[in-house]
């Protein structure tokens, strides 16, 4: 073995060697002397050593490794603060022998160590030998498996290593190129034996593979145990700062509150667990803002509601009439109707609410009602509006899975009002109307059945929502448009017109006081007198309730204000004198009863939206072929009874003196005044029969006498609606006598002494009772 003398690098922490190509910085002045003169020497090569302690700044030769590496320099670069980087190429394994220090650097007496058996036949023909292939593979595969722990290391040395065929080789290039500890290193270039360097490689190289995959279930495992608690609590904090940073409001503070807030709720367990599972979802939801403003919105809607607050009603009859007089002038059933409610309560403590359904005309204080009723049972009032509406989610509200999703009308009714308990005014039940989104009166069933709707379920909130404690209360124009069903669930009382009497007694008590204060005049600038308001009532309006009545009293109120501030007058006092003079001239005239008695004309009632009317029905005979003319813009069902008419005369005429064939050279044309308006309804038989009886007889028709009812073939008189508003119709025409059909004597008893003082009812059952009161006798043209 040659010796050779050459300078010397002791590395720190770092072991070279054969076939690895490495850089390492140099900042030791010896070291760097070192390099320079390796630099002026033939060959530029420099032995390299590891020292057994990096910490020595001045080693030794016993501080050194005895076996290093002699390696050639590539490329010298210069750093700042006189530090030089150097790239080697590191070649065979040395050993020194002899170690000195030549000032100022160290030089060492090197020699190579070949491998012990590089000239063996097993290395010789390893190309051939399947056991050295077997080891290259296994080699190969350890490499590889080594690799894929360090994702960060160069894959195009895999690539070249697999291609090596040689073992000496490829053990020099497997161990240069895996990044084991310098110490492990150092240990694989002091084996000299290339069998015992591929087996210490191996070995080397599967403790690393198992040491990582027991670092990974090791981490695997404390991940698993790590305590739930603290986790969230850290990531809570975490959060948390984070927040505060960015100036936002903490998510998961307001689910905090929320937990706190839901604990406290006086609601149902049920509805208890729902909110702390969606709380949860909450916190989870911190990454996902639209999922989270859903969830967001959906708590508090649920934290708001009522479930089990109440508020505590007043039972005090006497009070509650008071309330219910003062608001109100009349309405008599209604009130009593609220008394016994109020009574049961005192008595029972608890009963099933009513639910009332307040029909009438418009403008007859159905909704006013609701209002005085909240007021005198002392409940929280809600108003919810039902007229147009067409999608049953507006009932039972929208499931959250849809985007602006929110409850009920009902739902949020409740939650306007603070407690389960309120008076809820369905307003305008019969406007309700369906279409493809459902039906939004079978959605009405549930709330409005008493057995049912403890259990109300809302599609938004997904629970049950009690509302058998809501004092139901609904208003209609008309029952025709609600099912029947639904109808069925409801107590209906009938609001009917006002009579003339009732509306000066409003307009006095209530609608001027109410007017005068909204247009800021005082009760001693402006006096209307009870005359005035009977004439606006008798001449100005024209209506089943008090709304156009109101509107009037408006209207005098603003010319009155305008005067008070123009002209400067104190008092202002309207009478009927002087009434046009604020409300121009008269829009309406009543149509008198007939001063003489007439053929072929009969006072006939009619009931329409906005109170009764009297129809005259004329009838002319001319010479003709038998034709029937109808004139008036009759309907249908009004024709059908002029027909009836017609037929029921024709059966009985012979007993009044009338010929076979009279019909048939006779022509009856029937008529009702005012063309323009259409006329419908089944409470004019009577009265065309006997106008037709009149016009072919040639006989007198009382001019003081009107009547109402339908007629059948054989002179049967059925019973007919609106008696109320018919009589008052008669009343104000100045009738004295009124034929009503029998059936309907128990609705006129039911009327005040105000709407039948001065009016003679005769009850009638058939055909020929009418004819007897309303045919002048004796009498012919």
């Amino acid at each position: 073995m040659n010796e050779i003398s050459m300078p010397v690098v002791a590395l720190r922490g770092l072991t070279i060697l054969p076939e690895m190509v490495v850089h390492f910085d140099v900042s030791r002045e010896c070291s760097i002397n070192a390099v320079n003169a390796a630099m002026e020497e033939e060959g530029q090569k420099l032995f390299l050593t590891a020292q057994k302690d990096p910490e020595i700044d001045m080693p030794e030769a016993e501080d050194l490794h005895k076996i290093g590496c002699v390696a050639v320099i590539k490329q010298i670069i210069k750093l700042p603060k006189n530090i030089l980087r150097v790239l080697v190429a590191g070649e065979c394994r040395a050993e020194f022998t002899e170690f000195e220090m030549t000032d100022p650097y160290y030089r060492a007496i090197i020699c190579e160590l070949p491998d012990e058996n590089q000239l063996s036949d097993l290395v010789a023909v390893q190309a051939d030998n399947p056991k050295i292939q077997g080891m290259c593979r296994s080699l190969q595969e350890l490499y590889n498996n080594f690799i894929m722990w360090h994702p960060k290391y160069p894959r195009d040395m895999v690539k070249q290593i697999s291609e090596y065929r040689d073992l000496h080789k490829l053990v020099d290039a497997v161990a240069a190129n895996v990044p084991l500890h310098y110490t492990d290193l150092q240990d694989i270039l002091e084996e000299r034996d290339l069998m015992e360097r591929y087996d210490l490689l191996s070995y080397k190289l599967v403790h690393e593979i198992q040491v990582m995959n027991i670092k990974e279930e090791i981490q695997n495992k404390v991940k698993e145990r790590v305590d739930k608690h603290q986790r969230d609590y850290i990531l809570r904090e975490q959060l948390k700062l984070i927040r505060e940073e960015l100036g936002e409001e903490s998510t998961v503070s307001d689910a905090d509150e929320f937990k706190e807030k839901a604990e406290k709720l006086n609601a149902p367990e049920e509805v208890k667990e729902k909110l702390l599972k969606e709380i949860s979802r909450f916190r989870s939801s911190m990454n996902s803002p639209a999922e989270n403003g859903v969830i967001r919105t959906y708590i508090e809607t649920m934290l708001e509601m009522p479930w089990d607050t109440m508020s505590e009603d007043c039972h005090d009859i006497v009070r509650a009439r008071e309330i219910l007089d003062r608001d109100h002038y009349g309405l008599e059933q209604v009130k009593e109707r609220v008394l016994e409610f109020l009574a049961v309560r005192a008595l029972a403590e608890k009963g099933n609410s009513p639910i009332l359904c307040l029909v009438g005309p418009p403008g007859t204080g159905k909704t006013s009602i609701a209002r005085s009723l909240a007021t005198a049972l002392d409940k929280k009032y809600v108003r919810i509006s039902l007229g147009g509406v067409r999608d049953e989610a507006e009932i039972r509200g929208h499931r959250k899975t849809y985007v602006g999703a929110m409850p009920g009308r009902i739902a949020n009714g409740l939650k306007t009002a603070g407690v389960k308990n309120p008076l809820m005014l369905l307003d305008e039940i019969d406007k309700v109307s369906n279409d493809y989104k459902g039906d939004t009166f079978s959605a009405l069933l549930e709330v409005l059945d008493s057995e049912q709707n403890n259990k109300f379920r809302d599609h938004y909130l997904e629970v049950p929502l009690d509302l058998s404690e809501v004092f139901f209360v609904t208003t209609a124009n008309t029952l025709q448009t609600i099912p029947g069903p639904l109808l069925d669930r409801m107590e209906v009382i009938e609001i009917s017109s006002y009579t003339d009497n009732e509306k000066v007694h409003i307009a006095v008590d209530h609608l001027i006081p109410k007017q005068l204060k909204k247009h800021g005049i005082k009760p001693e600038q402006l006096t209307i007198s009870k005359g005035a308001v009977e004439k606006i009532v008798r001449n100005y309006t024209r209506e089943a309730g008090v709304r156009q009545l109101e509107r009037k009293v408006g209207e005098i109120c603003r010319k009155s204000a305008r005067e008070i501030l123009e002209d400067k007058k104190n008092r202002i006092r309207v009478t009927e004198t002087n009434l046009h003079k604020y409300l121009g001239k008269e829009k309406y005239q009543y149509q008198m009863a007939n001063e003489t008695d007439e053929v072929g004309i009969v006072r006939g009632l009619a009931w329409t939206s906005v109170g009764g009317v009297t129809l005259q029905i004329e009838v002319n005979v001319m010479p003709g072929k038998g034709q029937i003319t109808l004139t008036g813009k009759l309907g249908d069902v009004m024709k059908e009874s002029a027909r009836t008419g017609i037929s029921y005369i024709r059966s009985i005429g012979e007993s009044y003196g009338l010929e076979e064939d009279y019909f048939e050279k006779h022509d009856i044309h029937i008529h009702i005044p005012e063309g323009a308006v259409p006329k419908d309804g089944p409470s004019a038989g009577i009265t065309m029969a006997t106008a037709i009886l009149s016009a072919v007889t040639g006989r007198k028709v009382h001019a003081d006498v009107a009547m109402t009812g339908e007629i059948t073939l054989r002179g049967r008189v059925l019973p007919i609606g609106g008696v109320k508003e018919k009589l008052l119709a008669a009343k104000n025409a100045g009738i004295q006598k009124v034929l009503v059909p029998v059936e309907n004597e128990r609705d006129v008893k039911e009327l005040s002494t105000e709407i039948t003082r001065g009016l003679e009812i005769v009850p009638v059952s058939r055909m020929e009772e009418v004819l007897e009161h309303a045919l002048v006798k004796g009498e012919t043209e």
